[in-house]
């Protein structure tokens, strides 16, 4: 049906009782009647509650039912009402029927039960089983009760009472009069087509609603439709009446209909009966409907109430009026739909009575075009009232005319609107909108007022979207906890461009007093007329403006917070004074200067001729004006000011201002004159209007980067106006807190403006405005109370800045800077801090200055520390004397002869030497000894080849052996973890990594040798004694554990008569050196008991003990990555002192090359051969047919290739047919031709070796001990003082410092004392070569050292250093300690090299020149 907008006709007997007074009542149901409690009325109460209002007496109680009729005789049925009554055809009833059983009754499928051949017929069924009316079954009767405990309608299935109705209760006008065709009306009144033109539509009205006192439970037949004809009733018949009481369920799936009857194009329609249904559950997807009828004049919808606990599934449930034929934009008014359980009321009424109260204990639904309609279009004089719990509105509308006052808890509008006219009658009440908990509105909702309202509530307000608007000519909003203004929604107040009619409030434009209410505003945020304010919010916790707030004089009077989002708007531009004090004066052709308020307006001017702007007035420590306007008001064209903006009062100030959009007070900008002027050829144009006034009164205040606070002056007319004069704003601070409780009270990234306007072609610009707040306690300046700037201070009350004095700087230290109090600075002396905190108060000293001026200043501070580290060291000698006896020891002891060990130099021997001095009786039975191949590190393990060698073959099984071999190969190779703790070792520290390997070999070595010991049972070997007792095989290595050999015995029992072989049946005899050339693990000829017997055959043992001590000594000075220059000198000792010594003996000696792993790593050694051979020996590979020089050749190229056989061996030379040696010894003779091609690998610590190598001892052991004292001492100084200068930086350099290496920098310390107080000169030199390798590491972390300084110096900028400071170590001489100790370590190598000869080589005349003197010392 037609939802349009409805017109009204007005009977006759209502126009005579306007002055009548109506109390329209709604009732839920009989339990409660409007506002009073659930209890009977009696008579008093009841006349009391309508007195004076329109309501019909209450009907007569019914008659008493007829007797029941029967199932089978009286209805044609089948069954009986006490079981089950089925009626299986159609029935025809000409009386009223009552059915009553105890039984169910069902009306089968397609049968009709027709009582519709008289009007007023009414069918009752009563029983209390279950009702069913089956598939396109029907009812058609007047009125219909039905009582049961279920009741199901099929699907098709009707109950329709339409256009039955029979008479409406007596007393009620709910058919129109006269011959207009009205609709008929009920719970909507029904719609009038206006016919006489003469006649206004708000005149003319269809039939009027009734029976509101039975809104709950309904009961009235609808009203019929009226005529066009005086001679035939043309009007549709109105709705019946249905009542439903169902004990449980009830299933609709058909209709229940009771609408009104259609009447042609000459007939109004009837309108909708009544309809009620109470049960505990209702399901279905039906129609019930009790809408009006359509006709000339549609009808008025009826009255449906629902009592259901639960709803499911719900009927499409309808009180629409019905559709206008003779004028399709008027329908009639919807019916009421009542929801008993949630106490809602939908409804579309029209209340035209003066002094009407609509009052619902529930809620009260306006929905799809429902309208509420209060008073008369041409009397706007009366009040009305409307209470309910709740009020919604959905696509509807309130139209009052006069005043309301409405009372709810909740109020939703959706796409709706309250439009209250007070017809411009200042007489007319305030209107008041209360709603206690909650007012939304949404979707282009609009509360309008020409007049003044207010609206109030205890939550919370929101306009959520774009339309959403309150406007008022006074509007005030009140005691709401939250007001939310969302995007697009509006706040007015006063209307813009507002009709005649309208109540118009007054401005203060020509006072410069300041309205008391504007500084002490009432307390009771009532509407109040006398006062000048056109748009208030009062007493409001939090303001959220996201939409438009638009006014004169705009105020918010006890909020907490108001935030203005970005697309919010607080403006009162444009809304002040036409005219005003400043106003710009206006010639006579038009042109005008800018109106003038915190600046004077600029000038207009227009051919040479001006006019003076518009003067500056107020006060712009507390302003509180109106802007005033420029131009002609007889011609309708001028400019107005901006208005005045008040947030907060004296008393009560606003706690938070945060602005993101925009707060504006600016003048209006003239715009261009309207183009049906009569004066567009001489009209010149007015100027600017000045910027009014925005006045805060709070606490803290923050300006957002997007936010804008603007007072500014209009621009003039573009022919030569003048620009409007700026505003001004004023800030007025409460609670400026001081001293250390202060807090900054706002926060300015936005801008604020109160320029003056922009003059025309040659107009002028207006002057700028003021920006002011409150005077600022001591040490606060400026409009927003900030604290002065560092280095000044303010001792006085002001807001200026020139009050903020200077700082004195004669008290203030260099490094030193003016720091930042809290709450400002109020007296001298200003406070300080130094620049950093690496310096210190109150001087600005760092840690390492302080500690140096403490003892007097950097000379006398070195002075005292040298004394101190002199005596230290003193100190550290002695106590060393005490603890370990005096380092320079005696000389060699003269050498006995026989003896086996040389103890001139002790430190040589090998535990092996040691432990067996007292098996001289093993060396007679020795055979063969065989070196492991590799240097045994964790990348290159020892392991031995697994063909047995030549010497050895007849003692040992060749199968045997290859498993021997294997056994001792797995012993010998390092688990994965060890070498990845080694690496580990390697990148963090590398004297940790050394003395893990170290240990690893160590315990590599033990395992093997308790192998071979105890855990092998020999089976490789022939000799069955050997394998009985264990013996026949021994395994030793060098002390440095990188050469390891296994020694081959016999066991006693074998038959072989050239077992052992002698020494000249060995020859040539391989000796290898141990160590690496390294400073860690010199070369070293490992000499035993074994070796030193069996060279005993040729050469005495002092002799030979003489010569390993000797070559010894040479070999210690080779060091990797110099072996060409240092095994010259080897090969020239050899050369000059041992082989013209040895020749007496027969024997020859040649530095040599052997055993080249896969890995590329080579044994160097002697080869030693008897010199009636050497001009026939030749070095070959393993080939053994190349000449001496193909053997050369091949010695020359260290990364040399050799097969997987490659092995040396001591053994036994066996002589050709020819009487050449057969040659099995792998490698090549190193000589000095070969030296000069020799090619060796270098890594990146090779540089290290120029600082620890091992030297020739220089003696003096005492005095160097002494110097390494006094530099260990002064290093570990000068490396607390270094640390003590990172500290002045940043602990992060510290950390740096000493964890990369870890602990790095002070392990030198220790590490040298300990090498200091060690016993035993072997012990003493191990511990000394750590000490050195430490303090090489050590380099790394100066080298980082060096890096955050000068880092920290580039990007730190240097101060000039003041008299009394002459030396600064943390600037520009940062560099001094880490170069000291730079150079202290350099010096402390060299005498830890120095240290480490003297206590391994004790007698000096290894390295005499002196052949004589070095054979026999």
């Amino acid at each position: 049906m037609a939802n349009s907008k409805l017109r009204y006709a007005l009977s006759p007997h209502v126009v005579v009782g306007l002055a009548a007074l109506l109390l329209l009542s709604v009732y839920c149901n009989p339990r409660s009647i409007a506002a009073v409690a659930d209890s009977d009325l009696d008579s008093g109460s009841y006349f009391l509650l309508f007195h004076q209002d329109y309501s019909p007496p209450a009907p007569p109680p019914p008659p008493p039912h007829p007797p029941s009729l029967s199932c089978e005789s009286d209805l044609g049925g089948v069954g009986s009402l006490d079981t089950t009554c089925q009626i299986v055809s159609s029935v025809n009833i000409t009386k009223n029927v009552y059915v009553e059983g105890k039984g169910d009754f069902v009306i089968a499928a397609n049968v009709t039960v027709d009582c519709s051949s008289f009007v007023g017929c009414e069918l009752a069924i009563n029983i209390t089983g279950n009702f069913t009316l089956g598939e396109n079954a029907s009812i058609l009767c007047s009125a219909f009760q039905l009582f049961a405990d279920n009741a199901f309608f099929g699907n098709g299935s009707a109950v329709n009472t339409t256009g039955l109705a029979g008479s409406p209760p007596a007393q009620t006008s709910g058919t129109p009069q006269g011959v207009e065709g009205a609709g008929g009306g009920h719970g909507g009144r029904g719609a009038a087509c206006l016919k006489d033109k003469s006649k206004n539509p708000e005149d003319v009205w269809g039939g009027d609603a009734y029976s509101w006192s039975s809104l709950g439970k309904p009961c009235s037949y609808g009203s019929k439709g009226g005529t066009t004809s005086k001679e035939i009733d043309y009007g549709g018949g109105g709705g019946g009446k249905i009542m439903f009481l169902i004990s449980m369920l009830l299933e609709v799936n058909g209709s229940v209909l009771a609408s009104g009857g259609d009447a042609g194009p000459k007939g109004g329609g009837g309108s909708g009966g009544s309809i009620y249904i109470k049960a505990h559950k209702m399901i279905g997807r039906g129609i019930i409907s009790a809408c009006g009828g359509s006709g000339f004049a549609g009808g008025g919808g009826g009255r449906i109430s629902v009592d259901i606990f639960s709803r499911h599934d719900d009927p499409v449930i309808s009180v629409y009026g019905g559709s206008s034929i003779g004028c399709p934009e008027n329908a009639g008014a919807a019916g009421t739909f009542y929801d008993c359980v949630p106490r809602s009321l939908t409804a579309k009424v029209a209340v035209p009575l003066l002094w009407s109260r609509v009052q619902v204990q529930g809620q009260i639904s306006l929905l799809r075009g429902g309208i509420l309609s209060f008073g008369l279009a041409h009397y706007s004089m009366s009040e009305f009232e409307l209470l309910a719990e709740e009020l919604l509105m959905s696509d509807s509308m309130i139209r009052v005319y006069g005043a309301l006052r409405m009372s709810v808890k909740m109020f939703l509008m959706w796409n709706s609107k309250m439009l209250i006219d007070g017809g411009g009658d200042e007489t007319v009440e305030t209107s008041s909108l209360e709603a206690s908990n909650l007012i939304v509105l949404r979707n282009s909702s609009v509360i309008h007022s020409n007049a003044n309202l207010g609206v109030h509530g205890q939550g919370l307000l929101n306009l959520t979207g774009p339309g959403d608007c309150i406007e008022a000519q006074r509007l005030v909003l009140s005691l709401f906890y939250s007001i939310n203004i969302g995007p697009g929604s509006v706040l007015r107040g006063p209307l813009k461009n507002s009709s005649d009619e309208a109540v118009t409030p007054k401005l203060y434009c020509d006072s410069q007093d300041c309205p008391s209410e504007l500084l002490y505003p009432p307390a009771d945020c009532n509407l109040n007329s006398s006062l000048t304010f056109t748009l208030q919010i009062c007493r409001v916790e939090d303001i959220l403006v996201e939409g438009f707030v638009e006014g004169s004089v705009v105020h918010f009077h006890r909020a907490r917070t108001i935030n203005v989002q970005p697309s919010g708007v607080i403006s009162t531009s444009g809304m002040g004074c036409h005219g005003g004090i400043g106003q710009g004066d206006v010639l006579s052709n038009g042109l005008g200067s800018g109106g003038g308020h915190g600046g004077r307006g600029g000038m207009g001017c227009y051919d040479d001729i001006c006019v003076d702007g518009g003067i500056s007035y107020g006060y712009a420590n507390l302003p509180c004006e109106l802007g005033s306007g420029s131009g002609n008001d007889s011609l309708e064209i001028s400019t107005a000011g901006g208005g005045t903006l008040v947030m907060g009062s004296l008393e009560h100030p606003l706690i938070n201002l945060y602005v993101e959009g925009s707060v504006r007070a600016d003048g209006d900008s003239f715009m261009g004159l309207q183009k049906n002027s009569a004066s567009i050829d001489k009209f010149v144009g007015p100027g600017g209007g000045s910027g009014g006034t925005i006045l805060l009164f709070l606490r803290n205040f923050d300006l957002r980067e997007s936010g804008n606070l603007s007072s500014a002056g209009g621009h003039g007319s573009l022919t030569g106006g003048g620009g409007g004069g700026g505003g001004r704003i004023h800030f007025h601070w409460s609670d400026i807190s001081t001293g250390d409780v202060y807090w900054p009270i706002a926060t300015v990234n936005g801008t604020i403006d109160t320029m003056g306007g922009l003059g025309g072609a040659q107009g002028h610009m207006g002057e700028n405005g003021s920006i002011s707040g409150k005077a600022c306690p001591k040490g606060l300046y400026g409009v927003f109370c900030e604290e002065c700037p560092i280095g000044t201070y303010k001792n006085v009350t002001g807001s200026e800045k020139s009050l903020c004095f200077p700082c004195p700087t004669d008290e203030l230290p260099n490094r030193a800077s003016y720091v930042h109090v809290r709450g400002g600075i109020t007296e001298t002396p200003c406070p300080y801090k130094c620049i950093s905190d690496r310096y210190h108060m109150p001087n600005c000293y760092t840690a390492l200055e302080e500690l140096i001026y403490t003892f007097g200043g950097p000379w006398l501070f070195g002075l005292l520390l040298l004394g101190l580290l002199v005596l230290l060291a003193l100190v550290l000698s002695v106590a060393r004397m005490k603890f370990i006896g005096v380092d320079e020891l005696p000389g060699p002891a003269p050498t006995q002869q026989g003896s086996q060990i040389d103890h001139s130099f002790p430190f040589l021997e090998s535990l092996n030497e040691v432990l067996e001095t007292n098996r001289a009786g093993e060396s007679q039975s020795h055979v063969h000894r065989m070196y492991f191949m590799g240097p045994n590190t964790f990348s290159e393990p020892w392991y031995l080849p697994h063909t047995p060698p030549e010497q050895v073959k007849e003692i040992v099984y060749e199968g045997a052996f290859n498993n021997f071999v294997d056994e001792i190969n797995a012993l010998s190779a390092y688990q994965w973890w060890e070498g990845a703790v080694h690496s580990i070792f390697c990148i963090l520290a590398y004297p940790f990594a050394w003395s893990w390997q170290q240990w690893r070999r160590r315990i590599k070595l033990q395992k093997i040798r308790e192998f071979v010991r105890s855990e092998y049972d020999h089976a490789c070997l022939r000799s069955c004694r050997s394998r009985a007792l264990y013996e026949g095989l021994k395994v030793a290595a060098t002390p440095d554990l990188m050469l390891a050999y296994i020694d081959f015995f016999l066991g006693g029992d074998e038959k072989k008569n050239d077992l052992p072989p002698r020494l000249h049946q060995r020859f040539p005899i391989s000796l290898l050196f141990g160590g690496d050339g390294s400073y860690m693990t010199p070369f070293i000829l490992h000499n035993d008991n074994t070796i030193t017997s069996l060279m005993s055959q040729s050469v005495p043992p002092t002799t030979w003990y003489r010569f390993v001590a000797g070559v010894n000594a040479q070999l210690r000075l080779v060091r990797r990555g110099c072996l060409r220059s240092k095994f010259r000198s080897v090969l020239q000792w050899l050369d000059t002192f041992a082989n013209p010594e040895l020749r007496a003996y027969g024997l020859h000696l040649d530095l040599a090359w052997f055993q080249a792993t896969t890995d590329g790593y080579y044994h160097y050694g002697l080869l030693i051969y008897s010199v009636e051979e050497f001009d026939r020996v030749s070095f070959l590979c393993h080939d053994g047919e190349s000449g001496v020089d193909e053997q050369h050749s091949r010695a020359i190229d260290i990364h040399l290739k050799v097969e997987s056989s490659n092995k040396s061996f001591l053994g036994r030379t066996q002589r050709s047919a020819e009487g050449n040696l057969r040659r099995n010894i792998y490698g090549g003779v190193l000589d000095f031709d070969s030296l000069k091609v020799l090619e060796e690998k270098r890594d990146l610590l090779f540089i290290l070796s120029f600082l620890i190598h091992n030297t020739k001892p220089v003696g003096h052991q005492d005095l160097v001990g002494l110097v390494i004292s006094i530099l260990l001492l002064g290093d570990f100084s000068l490396v607390l003082l270094t640390l003590l200068q990172l500290y002045s930086l940043s602990l992060a350099d510290i950390f740096l410092v000493l964890f990369i290496t870890p602990l790095g920098i002070l392990l030198p310390f220790p590490a040298g004392i300990n090498a200091l107080f060690s016993h035993g000169p072997r012990r003493s030199a191990g511990l000394a070569r750590a000490y050195a390798l430490w303090n090489i590491t050590s380099f790394i972390n100066i080298g980082v050292a060096f890096v955050c300084g000068y880092i920290h110096y580039r990007t730190q900028s240097s101060k000039t250093t003041p008299n009394f400071q002459p030396w600064n170590m943390d600037e520009t001489e940062w560099w001094i300690f880490p170069l000291a100790l730079i150079f202290c370590k350099c010096i402390q190598s060299k005498l830890v090299n120095w240290h480490v000869a003297n206590l391994e080589i004790q007698d000096r005349a290894l390295y005499s020149n002196d052949f004589d003197l070095f054979w026999h010392s």
